[in-house]
Parts: C-alpha cells; sequence; structure tokens
C-alpha cells in the first residue's frame, strides 16, 4: 500500500470525526483527498451525495485530480444524522455502495475501504430511525463487500461510540467503561485498516467499552 499511489479519497473529511481522519492519515504518510458538500468547507472536492450522481461524480473527479488513476483507499465517512429519509439513505448508504463498486473496479492492486458505522447498530436492537437504519445496512453492506470484492480490495469498518454531538442533535451519551472516546481514537483505528493488508470484513468498536453494555 505504499509508493506514489498512497491515496486516499475520505468523504467528509474537513468536520468532526472526518477532519480528524484525514488528520492521521496525513501525519502517517498518506495523499488524503477530501469532499464535502459545502463549498466553502476548504475540502479537495465539493460534492453533494444527496443527488443521484453524487458519488459518480467525486469518484470522477478524484480520478481526474490522480491522472485517471483510482485511489488506492476509501474512508466513506459523509454521514446525516437528521433530515428526511431518502437523503439519509442516499448520503449514508447509496452513496457508500457506490463509492465502494467504483473502487472494486479498480485494475492493478488490491485497494482498502474503511466505512464509519455507529456502536448503536452493533447489537441486536431495532434501528429507532433513517439514521440507524442505514448504518445498521452500512454493517452488513461492509462483511458482504469484503466477500464479494476480495480479489480487488478490503472492506473493514470502525464504529464510534459518543464522540462528537452532531450538530442539532442532543442525547444522552451513555455509560462507557473507558471513558469518552476521542475522535483521534477512531482515527488511528481507520488507519490501522487501511495498514493491515492481511485484514477483511473486521468491525472495530471504538466506544469506550459502550457496545458490551
Amino acid at each position: 500500500m505504499g509508493g506514489a499511489e498512497r491515496t486516499v479519497l475520505v468523504t467528509g473529511g474537513t468536520t468532526r470525526i472526518g477532519k480528524a481522519i484525514a488528520g492521521a492519515l496525513r501525519a502517517a504518510g498518506w495523499r488524503v483527498i477530501t469532499s464535502s458538500h459545502r463549498a466553502d468547507s476548504g475540502a479537495d472536492i465539493v460534492a453533494d451525495l444527496a443527488e443521484p450522481l453524487g458519488a459518480a461524480k467525486l469518484y470522477s473527479e478524484c480520478l481526474r485530480m490522480l491522472g485517471g488513476n483510482p485511489p488506492v483507499a476509501l474512508v466513506n465517512n459523509a454521514a446525516l444524522f437528521v433530515g428526511d429519509d431518502a437523503t439519509l439513505e442516499a448520503v449514508n448508504l447509496d452513496s457508500p455502495r457506490k463509492l465502494t463498486t467504483l473502487m472494486a473496479g479498480r485494475e492493478t492492486g488490491r485497494g482498502a475501504v474503511v466505512n464509519i458505522l455507529d456502536c448503536r447498530v452493533l447489537g441486536g436492537s431495532i434501528p429507532v430511525n433513517a439514521y440507524e437504519r442505514t448504518k445498521r445496512e452500512l454493517l452488513s453492506d461492509t462483511k458482504k463487500y469484503a466477500a464479494l470484492f476480495a480479489d480487488t480490495i478490503r472492506v473493514n469498518a470502525v464504529a464510534p461510540g459518543p464522540v462528537l454531538a452532531p450538530e442539532g442533535v442532543s442525547e444522552k451519551a451513555g455509560e462507557m467503561p473507558l471513558g469518552r472516546p476521542l475522535p483521534e481514537d477512531v482515527a488511528r483505528a481507520v488507519v490501522f485498516l487501511l495498514e493491515a493488508n492481511a485484514t477483511t470484513g473486521c468491525i472495530i468498536p471504538v466506544d469506550g467499552g459502550q457496545s458490551l453494555l
């Protein structure tokens, strides 16, 4: 995974956990390309993943930046927490599916994908809203795509706990035996999975032990 092609696309990579992930990857020697739906975000690529062709446009622009070569890695971090069901599904589930499938079409070398989940979907409880439902389905996709596309990509996931409260969302964090995790803890797990060449279909909780309860 080293060399000149050590490039990773991080969706939603300019704010919150995405910003920490991008920073940790740069510190680890990766060339990071970030995306955002906001033109004032400072992202390398502006793309609205809620649009039907948003994911395809993002990947196409990433290829253009890299001279037609695909990135070695992808972090599906961009997500919405509130909004109508169709928009949440487009951003949280459909776009990661499309981007992962595009990554699987690479012709040289094995790439890597890390999905950012939520520790609340690791248990057996029924999702209570569209956000949890999309994250639960992305959890299932992680294992499915890891097996389906093993010839060309590795697919893993990190499931953060209550690291940062989403804007406009207020809820109790809950008990955490190890204390509240930091964005940097999530970022380190992402770096590990992108560089763990013999690991695929793995889900790492970064939740201060909350999923054990």
